[in-house]
């Protein structure tokens, strides 16, 4: 055999040797710390641990299918509106690929010296906390019945002003724990100043001891400092380098919804806070609830109800940073339309809704509102027997606070000038000011004489 036989034979040799197996310390543990460990870790809600081999190769196949439907990372919102968020969670179609691989080689281990160090987490909180406030007193989840929303307060009294830059509420059992919020309330403010510290009030039996205006009521300084959904995790408000205010004496209210499983339960919120000592040079953070149809009405047996809502901006210098859908077990997805004042419209968010992970979308870019823009919100339902989540897909849905009943809200945050008036930074407009009337279903999106979202 000739050299150049000698050198064709070595060539086609090395091209078809085997290339090296994708292994689990070399290739796919990078890329469960950058996309999976925040949730996949001992002492979080969801089912498995993906720290390390032992913990995620019982899980190989389940990741593969995960990942090829795109239902992991969990992350709801289209890219093709074109706005983009800082808290994407899209994995890469490398990433993909490279866990697919690892999973048909039968997803080998490989060698310890080729894993990365090791994340490190604060336990309980993606935060590193310098302040945690309990509830004062655990409240006792009966096993059955209807729960009205419950308020607690927790006497902080904070020595001074402080400007929160994260912050990150969990619930002691989540099982029975719908949603909470946790509120700021500021010195002077009459809700809850009859009531004792701890005891746990709701509207319906103890409107003498939860007297106020109304919640989140700016006039009386209240403000919403963190919020738990399952899969919302920590909240930040350094968005234009700002902070969100806390004033020097102020409680902090608990607010839970609770919904009982089967089983009498003692739940024990906690929130975490990190905080800066200095004021923001020009901007503050403030959360508040945008476009809400408080007047729908979702018709028996509807497979796509469209129920829409509307505020107007009506203050100068409001700047957009943060959208968090919420609904109950009928929703499908949310449309999020800008319209501004010289009537461009903009479509901001449009997501995909699952009761089950309740994301919030933060902004890469603040979006300035100029005053008289109109926040639109378009959701649909289904109230049919094809979706197996409805609870009463017979009978007609209005508005409600339990989960057997809907809603259709939007929280935003916002970036303000500094202890800029918060009054009416949104006041209610179009389809919001409808009269509800049961039996006939509400305006949809082309009553407003806008055009369809090209994106869906």
């Amino acid at each position: 055999m000739g050299m150049m036989g000698v050198a064709a034979m070595a060539a086609t040799t090395a091209s078809s040797s085997p290339a090296p197996a994708v292994t689990f310390n070399k290739e796919v543990l990078p890329i469960l710390q950058k996309n999976c460990q925040t949730c996949h870790r001992p002492g979080e809600t969801v089912p498995m641990s993906l720290i390390n081999y032992s913990d995620a190769r019982p899980w190989a196949k389940a990741i593969k299918t995960a990942v090829l439907s795109k239902k992991m990372p969990p992350w709801f919102a289209s890219t093709a509106v074109g706005v983009h968020f800082k808290n994407e969670m899209t994995m890469s179609q490398a990433d993909i690929n490279t866990l697919v691989a690892w999973v048909d080689a039968g997803a080998p281990e490989g060698n310890p010296k080729d894993k990365p160090a090791p994340l490190t987490f604060t336990e309980g909180w993606n935060i590193r906390p310098d302040i945690v406030v309990k509830m004062a007193k655990p409240f006792v989840v009966p096993a059955k019945g209807t729960i009205n929303y419950k308020y607690a307060y927790v006497h902080t009294n904070f020595p001074e002003d402080m400007w929160v830059t994260a912050a990150e509420m969990r619930p002691g059992d989540a099982k029975v724990v719908h949603h909470g919020k946790v509120w700021v309330r500021p010195p002077g403010s009459p809700w809850l100043a009859k009531g004792i510290e701890g005891e746990s009030y709701d509207n319906e039996t103890n409107k003498d001891i939860m007297g106020r205006k109304g919640m989140g009521d700016p006039t009386e300084g209240q403000d919403i400092l963190a919020k738990y959904n399952p899969g919302l995790g920590a909240q930040f408000f350094t968005a234009e380098g700002s902070a969100k205010f806390v004033p020097k004496g102020s409680d902090l209210v608990f607010e839970n919804h609770y919904t009982a499983d089967g089983v009498e339960t003692a739940n024990v919120d906690e929130v975490a806070l990190t905080v800066q000592k200095a004021a923001p040079l020009t901007r503050e953070y403030y959360y508040t609830s945008g476009p809400s149809a408080s007047n729908l009405v979702i018709p028996a047996g509807d497979p796509n109800a469209e129920v829409v809502g509307e505020v107007t901006v009506n203050q100068d210098n409001v700047h957009l940073v943060y959208m968090q859908p919420h609904m109950h077990l009928l929703a499908k997805d949310m449309e999020i339309r800008a319209v501004y004042p010289t009537g461009e419209m903009q479509t901001l968010l449009y997501a995909k809704w699952d009761f089950n992970w309740q994301q919030g979308y933060e902004l890469a870019t603040p979006l300035p509102l100029p005053k008289g823009t109109r926040l639109i919100s378009v959701v649909h339902f289904d109230n049919s027997v094809n979706n197996p989540y409805a609870p009463t897909p017979d009978k007609e849905v209005l508005w409600g606070d339990q989960t057997w009943e809907e809603m259709s809200n939007l929280f935003v945050g916002l970036t303000v000038d500094v202890h800029q008036n918060k009054n009416k930074i949104f006041v209610r407009s179009g389809p919001s000011l409808l009269k509800r009337v049961p039996g006939v279903a509400g305006p949809t999106i082309s009553a407003l004489t806008l055009p369809d979202n090209p994106t869906k």
